[in-house]
């Protein structure tokens, strides 16, 4: 467990719109940029909070770290800024962290946005070889130097471990893994790769506790996932008191990346539905 005496740190935060406040968690390797394709959208009708956990982006830290330290930097910001209530929208481990926070503050959380994530986590990603982390390297690098370029996508893309995290190999997918993606990747520290892989060998499962979660929740899975499977997330789901499950065929972890506008879509579908959640 984490050290009682450890201090919050001061997250750096990217901060859009006004009105209720949605707290938006990235996933790892990864920085709160990565959440534009949420932000970007859910800032038209409200304020979105999206900071580099502890460990990655802007957010440095000194020495080793533990999942529970990411808890105590966010109930930080939410004081620093004041929010006394607000929807988290997590992506992945940020999807983890979202509903340990509204087990620890559930009195702040008003509804959870949970992407590609589940509380416990199960992978079934085939074993990885050097020719996958060539095609790998070599995709991501020429993709970021010239974005969604077909010839890369099909001569290198596709044979890298870009597959198992994306179904759907179009221009849009790679142009946020252009964007968004090799820069996450080479912010992120040791120490913050550290805490979470002990955190999964230690065997995480928060599935007996979901039934203490009283607020409304919409979680999202794409069908092919290898790195947390649709399944484990349908598991999630049906532990969530008041829970919304949509399973999107063809898609892969990174699905909001493939097919944004749906996803986004669905999200306002849930929202209108749910207005409470994001009033005073």
């Amino acid at each position: 467990m984490s050290n009682p005496h450890t201090k919050a740190a001061n997250l750096n935060v990217y901060v859009q719109g006004t009105g209720f406040p949605i707290l938006a968690l990235h996933g790892h390797p990864g920085t709160g940029h990565n959440l534009s394709v949420f932000t970007n959208h859910l800032s038209k009708r409200c304020q979105t909070f999206a900071p580099d956990l502890r460990g990655y982006g802007k957010s440095r830290c000194n020495g080793n770290f533990d999942m529970d330290d990411h808890l105590t930097d966010l109930e930080a910001l939410l004081d620093r800024y004041q929010i006394e209530k607000c929807l988290v929208l997590g992506w992945s481990l940020g999807g983890i962290l979202a509903m340990e926070l509204a087990l620890r503050l559930p009195q702040r959380v008003t509804g959870l946005i949970l992407i590609a994530t589940a509380a416990r986590p199960r992978g079934n990603h085939p074993p990885v070889s050097w020719q996958d982390n060539v095609y790998t390297g070599v995709a991501a690098l020429l993709n970021y130097v010239k974005p969604s370029w077909q010839w890369n996508i099909e001569t290198f893309g596709k044979r890298s471990l870009f597959r198992y995290l994306i179904q759907q190999h179009t221009p849009t997918a790679y142009g946020y893994i252009a964007k968004e993606a090799v820069q996450a990747y080479l912010q992120t520290s040791p120490a913050a790769t550290r805490a979470l892989y002990s955190a999964i060998q230690s065997g995480y499962n928060r599935v007996p506790d979901l039934k203490q979660i009283e607020c409304p929740s919409l979680v999202l899975a794409g069908a092919e996932d290898r790195h947390i499977t649709a399944d484990s997330s349908l598991e999630t789901a049906q532990h969530l008191k008041n829970c919304q499950w949509q399973c999107y065929p063809n898609t892969a972890h990174l699905f909001p990346w493939e097919i944004p506008q749906l996803v986004l879509r669905d999200i306002d579908s849930w929202l209108e539905a749910q207005r409470q959640i994001i009033k005073y």
